[in-house]
Parts: structure tokens; C-alpha cells; sequence
């Protein structure tokens, strides 16, 4: 509960920035979020498939 709380605080103090500043700030901001999304989400797609294959040799099973 305390973590839902803490979320939406963020999420206000979040929006309560974006309504202050500027447009064309917001939008650099959101194309800057969004590249380093799609960035994070190809690297851990990329590395998820050579990851599937391995064998943990130390356990004997899948990593």
C-alpha cells in the first residue's frame, strides 16, 4: 500500500512538471524516454535469446 502511495506521489509531482514546462521541452523529454525504452527492450531481447541456450554447468540445469 505504502508503495502505491509512494507511485502516485511520483507520478503527480511527474505530470505537475510537464504541465509547466514548455511543449517543445516535454516532447525532447518524451522522444528521450521513448529511444532509451526501445534501446533497453532490444538490448534484453538480443540478450535474452543467447542467454535461453546456455547451461549452468554448476547446477546442472538452465540459467
Amino acid at each position: 500500500m505504502l508503495f502505491l502511495v509512494g507511485a502516485l506521489l511520483v507520478l503527480g509531482v511527474v505530470l505537475g512538471v510537464v504541465a509547466h514546462v514548455p511543449a517543445p521541452v516535454s516532447m525532447v523529454a518524451g522522444l528521450a524516454i521513448a529511444f532509451w525504452l526501445a534501446l533497453f527492450a532490444a538490448r534484453e531481447r538480443l540478450s535474452g535469446h543467447r542467454r535461453a541456450g546456455r547451461l549452468d554447468h554448476d547446477r546442472g540445469g538452465v540459467r
